[in-house]
C-alpha cells in the first residue's frame, strides 16, 4: 500500500485547507483512513478517522466541528477538509491506513499499518 498526500500550504487564520489521500496498491475500501499531525517541538496526535464503511467517523476534540473526514472509493481518495484553521493547527498532517480486518483502535497511532509522507500545514495568525 502506498499513500500520497496533498493540500498542505500556507492560509491565515480562519481560512481553510483541504488535504488529500490517495491509496494504491490494495483495494481502498477495505481500508480505515486516518490523520494524524506533528507541530513543531511536539509529540504526534490524532486528528480524524474514517472506519472503511464510511459509517462511523471520529475526531480529536480540538478539530471538532472544524474539521471533516471523508472518503470517495471512487477515487480511491481520503479527504480531511479544515476549516476555521487557527495558529495552533501549524503542524505536518499524516495520512494514515489500516486494514478492516485489523480491529484497532483508530485513535492509537500504533493501528495503522500504511502511513503517508507528510503534508505542511501553516496557518498564521
Amino acid at each position: 500500500v502506498q499513500l500520497q498526500a496533498s493540500g498542505g500550504g500556507l492560509v491565515q487564520a480562519g481560512g481553510f485547507l483541504s488535504l488529500s489521500c490517495a491509496l494504491s496498491g490494495r483495494t481502498f475500501s477495505d481500508y480505515n483512513m486516518g490523520w494524524f499531525r506533528q507541530a513543531p517541538g511536539k509529540e504526534r496526535e490524532f486528528v480524524a478517522a474514517m472506519k472503511w464503511s464510511g459509517k462511523n467517523t471520529y475526531y480529536a476534540d480540538s478539530v471538532k466541528e472544524r474539521f471533516t473526514i471523508s472518503k470517495d472509493n471512487a477515487k480511491n481518495t481520503a479527504y480531511l477538509q479544515m476549516g476555521g484553521l487557527k495558529p495552533e493547527d501549524t503542524a505536518d498532517y499524516y495520512c494514515v491506513a489500516d486494514n478492516r480486518y485489523g480491529g484497532g483502535d483508530l485513535y492509537r497511532e500504533q493501528t495503522y499499518e500504511f502511513w503517508g509522507q507528510g503534508t505542511q500545514v501553516t496557518v498564521s495568525s
